[in-house]
């Protein structure tokens, strides 16, 4: 399918619809499931290794923005506890640094 005119907006919609397939058959999942105390240590961790499993190749690869924001983010995180406002730091921090010019 190509991505010029509406086929970048039938990509994004088809995502949408596999994203949350995916989350309400996982909510079905597991309401199949006993949460046991193993169990739901086992989901706990699922997402922190996750999110791992994402942060790790970006920091890799990323410019001097980037490793900034993932610092921000994490700081914020760690003092907060709230994920919503230190991911929206982390990405106003790389938006700043890029449109200065001080993002490498």
């Amino acid at each position: 399918m190509a991505t010029d005119g509406s086929g970048a907006l039938i990509i994004c919609l088809l995502m949408g619809l596999v994203t949350l397939g995916t989350r309400l058959g996982g909510v079905f999942i597991t309401s199949l499931v006993p949460l046991k105390p193993r169990v739901r240590g086992f989901i706990d961790g699922m997402s922190g290794a996750v999110l791992v499993a994402v942060i790790v190749p970006v920091a890799l690869e990323a410019d001097l923005a980037g490793r900034v924001a993932l610092a921000a983010t994490a700081v914020l995180m760690l003092l907060l506890g709230r994920p919503m406002p230190a991911i929206a730091a982390g990405i106003a921090t790389a938006a700043l640094l890029r449109a200065t010019g001080l993002g490498g």
